[in-house]
Order: C-alpha cells, then sequence, then structure tokens
C-alpha cells in the first residue's frame, strides 16, 4: 500500500471556512475553561470532549464537556463524510485480563 502525500493546501483550505473557525474557537474556549478550573493542565496529555458534538450542535458549556485522554479524544469511528460514528472512547485500550485461578 502506497503512503498517500498530505494535502496541505485543501487541509488549510478546509480548516480557513469559517464554520471550521467557529468550532476551533469552541473548542479553545472549552480548553481555557478546562483549565480555568483546574479539571486539565497544559501538557497533560488530556482533552476536552464535547459529549453532543459540536458539529451536531453541541455547546462548549460544562454539562457538555469531560476530560479525557487525547487518545479517547481522537479514536472514534468515523462515517464516509468523516463525521463520528458513534461515542466509542476506549476502543484502543489494552483490555485487563483476570488472573487464572
Amino acid at each position: 500500500m502506497a503512503i498517500k502525500k498530505r494535502d496541505y493546501k485543501k487541509e488549510n483550505e478546509y480548516k480557513a471556512k469559517p464554520e471550521q473557525i467557529k468550532m476551533r474557537v469552541e473548542r479553545n474556549k472549552a480548553r481555557r475553561q478546562a483549565i480555568k478550573t483546574g479539571k486539565a493542565k497544559v501538557g497533560d496529555g488530556t482533552s476536552v470532549e464535547h459529549i453532543k458534538p459540536l458539529s451536531k450542535g453541541g455547546k462548549s458549556t460544562p454539562s457538555n464537556t469531560k476530560i479525557v485522554s487525547f487518545a479517547d479524544n481522537s479514536s472514534y469511528d468515523r462515517n464516509s463524510d468523516k463525521s463520528v460514528r458513534k461515542n466509542t472512547p476506549g476502543i484502543f485500550k489494552k483490555k485487563k485480563t483476570q488472573p487464572k485461578t
């Protein structure tokens, strides 16, 4: 399988869209609020997850956000249109096994 080159021009066009800028501002606002309230720290490897995603009409209120590891917040299944399929955080975590007795 050949490695596809990353198209930075296309990425930057997408990131410059007004709706993407608005959502990025909301995500940054939620992160700053979590740091301010002591729920997260700078560089701690966590991410602010929106329970109802911003793309689905969610808000950056404390009741709609939670702190999760960066890996958990980045591991959601995606639909063909790149939207989140369902909340399945932690799918890549190792499962704890019970010792055999």
